[in-house]
């Protein structure tokens, strides 16, 4: 690490930033918040970039996208799931059947469009499928 004012190892500068997220995966975090803000919010952003990506026939960012919601699907199952460990209330109980559903829909969603990118790719299909 250098001496020098405002420089810093690349580790620490990326545990602070993604604080909020590390303790969410260590389910740390406020449930409400990691499944309002982290999930809710945090995938509709998400959706919407991807159908911009679908409507705008971007296959190479939409092929990216994929991999980042398939990333980010598996870290927040286990966020929420972990963060809803400690309790066994009502609300607790539902945003792990939420997630668990969720992430069925998500796995299935991002499974058949990438066989629909991939069959455009090897020229087999048009956009979605024609």
């Amino acid at each position: 690490m250098s001496d020098t004012p405002g420089s810093e190892d690349l580790p620490s500068f990326l545990g602070r930033f993604f604080a909020n997220e590390i303790g969410a995966w260590r389910g740390e975090a406020d449930l409400g918040r990691v499944f309002w803000v982290n999930g809710v919010l945090t995938s509709a952003v998400l959706m919407v970039l991807y159908a911009t990506t679908i409507y705008l026939q971007q296959r190479i960012a939409e092929q990216l996208l994929l991999i980042v919601l398939a990333a980010y699907t598996i870290w927040i199952v286990v966020s929420i799931w972990r963060c809803a460990a400690p309790s066994e209330t009502f609300w607790a109980t539902l945003a792990r059947y939420l997630t668990i559903f969720w992430a069925l829909n998500s796995g299935l969603v991002l499974f058949f469009r990438e066989l629909d990118l991939l069959a455009q790719f090897a020229g087999l299909s048009g956009p979605a499928g024609f």
